[in-house]
């Protein structure tokens, strides 16, 4: 994961700086999760697919298609 988050946030020419704030967190510990020293909580991996606009998979690398998948259409309880 550490190779997409990174890569996403460089092609988008953002800092980490402004990153670890989307987060809520301080730099130092963004560019772990970024380098893979610090796993990257599953909460954090949904806010910066989100805001990345793609899927918690790309990040993961379990799949190459950046686009999102739709939205689930739930059932009313």
């Amino acid at each position: 994961m550490k190779l997409r988050i990174r890569d996403l946030r460089e092609d988008a020419d953002i800092k980490q700086k402004t990153m670890a704030a989307v987060l809520m967190c301080d730099q130092s510990l963004y560019s772990k999760y970024e380098r893979g020293e610090r796993p990257l909580p599953l909460e954090l991996a949904g806010k910066l697919a989100d805001y990345f606009g793609t899927s918690v998979d790309y990040l993961m690398g379990r799949t190459d298609e950046q686009t999102p998948y739709p939205p689930s259409k739930r059932s009313p309880s």
